[in-house]
């Protein structure tokens, strides 16, 4: 059965080798279990409903992925889009969370219908490569400063808007302890680095009683809380569209990157470095994504984390099935994911803004006029404390360097386009 719905020969491997890749895969990205439901539940959803919604879509995408499109890359839902969701939706604009879910949704079924009349591949290749590698590490710089200020090591200041704050307490030193130990675990090689740093800060802070322990293992939190609790009239006010819009837009951008990142390295492209069945893959993240806005949680990606499962041999859809069985087991450790201090997930959040900056280094820093809007939307990400400001004033900043540097026919219709409405949005 497993060899006729995944073609394992084929693709040269076999179930032992698939289910190794699925655990290393898992194990590579369960951090998400910590983090997801600590930034989100700061907007005011129930902790516990959020870790069951994560579980749940991470499995639904997975599994998605793994009998539909047959790849082995994992979903679950993607850093940066919870932290727009939290920060920016709620916080920044005041939305509620039950207005912020209906959004996630409707960009779901907006990502849905591009997947169905292919229109994603005309967005994906009008946008130049410069402004999709300034957004993924503007967002990793907007996940820095989340970092440092949930862990104390940044505060603010009236007169210089930020200040470093007491290192030497207890939350900042741990946090810079799981940094420091999960770069020290990953350049070791060490299988799920990021989550060991996480259970060894939240360990140390149960020993030191800076934490009460509630156990390890119990039946699932009740979703209920967060179920169904989309807010749809709310979604549909003018200014939503543009949140709708910067999910989708993050969120197609990522997947992209991420599939054929994860196809090139387990060389699944054709003979033209293309993606076979990109459109199914596609679908998957999307159909997770409103599925996940329905339990209660941010929007559902493909994640990089899979080109760990990649190099141990995973090559077919199986390896993806394995992690939505262990995201589903992951239900049951709850309490467990309840203890774990916001300052404990810190220092995985600076090690992933890290690993999102690192694409800063493929801009040509020689032609001003694609480097400076990088520079904008990098910067003005986490100064305005917006995901959507900074990617609407980096396309905005592109169209116009272009324009004033006498090279508007290098910019796309697709970028005036969008471009202008930015501007309107913020002049409205």
């Amino acid at each position: 059965m497993l060899e006729r719905l995944f073609k394992l020969k084929e693709q040269g491997t076999d179930v032992r080798t698939e289910i190794i890749a699925g655990l290393t895969t898992f194990l590579t990205m369960a951090y998400i279990i910590f983090v997801n439901p600590q930034i989100l539940s700061e907007t005011g959803m129930d902790r516990g409903a959020v870790f069951v919604a994560t579980c749940v879509a991470a499995a639904i995408g997975c599994f998605i992925m793994g009998f539909i499109a047959n790849y082995p890359v994992a979903q679950a839902p993607g850093m940066g889009l919870n932290a727009f969701f939290t920060y920016t939706v709620v916080f920044q604009m005041g939305y509620s969370w039950q207005v912020a879910l209906a959004a996630v949704f409707l960009s779901g079924v907006c990502f849905i219908l591009l997947s169905l009349f292919q229109v994603r591949q005309w967005i994906i290749n009008s946008i130049p490569m410069s402004l999709r590698t300034g957004i993924t590490a503007g967002i990793g710089m907007f996940l820095a400063l989340i970092a440092l200020e949930n862990s104390g090591i940044v505060v603010d200041h009236p007169a210089t808007l930020v200040a470093l704050g007491d290192i030497t307490a207890f939350g900042p030193a741990m946090a810079a302890l799981g940094f420091f130990l999960t770069i020290g675990l990953v350049n070791r090689g060490i299988k799920g680095a990021v989550m060991l740093a996480i259970l060894v800060v939240t360990a140390i802070s149960v020993l030191t009683g800076n934490v009460e322990y509630s156990g390890l293992m119990s039946m699932p939190p009740s979703v209920a809380p967060t179920f169904l609790q989309l807010d749809f009239a709310g979604a549909f006010e003018v200014g939503l569209i543009s949140i709708v819009f910067a999910f989708l837009f993050v969120d197609l951008f990522d997947t992209a990157g991420t599939l054929v990142g994860v196809a090139q390295r387990a060389k699944l492209t054709d003979e033209n470095g293309n993606v076979p069945r990109l459109g199914r893959a596609l679908l998957a993240d999307s159909t997770a994504t409103s599925v996940g806005a329905l339990f209660g949680t941010s929007n559902t990606t493909s994640y990089i984390e899979s080109v760990s499962g990649v190099a141990e041999g995973g090559r077919t859809g199986l390896t993806a099935v394995v992690v939505g069985i262990l995201f589903l087991l992951a239900l049951f450790f709850s309490p467990l994911a309840g203890m774990v201090p916001a300052y404990a997930t810190a220092g995985a959040l600076f090690y992933v803004a890290i690993l999102m900056m690192s694409g800063l280094v493929n801009v040509d820093w020689r032609d001003l006029t694609e480097a400076a809007p990088v520079g904008v939307v990098c910067l003005m990400m986490p100064l305005t404390y917006s995901i959507a400001s900074g990617i609407g004033l980096g396309f905005i900043a592109y169209a116009a360097i272009k324009a004033f540097s006498g090279k508007v026919k290098e910019v796309h219709i697709s970028i005036w386009i969008l471009a202008a409405l930015f501007l309107l949005k913020f002049y409205m």
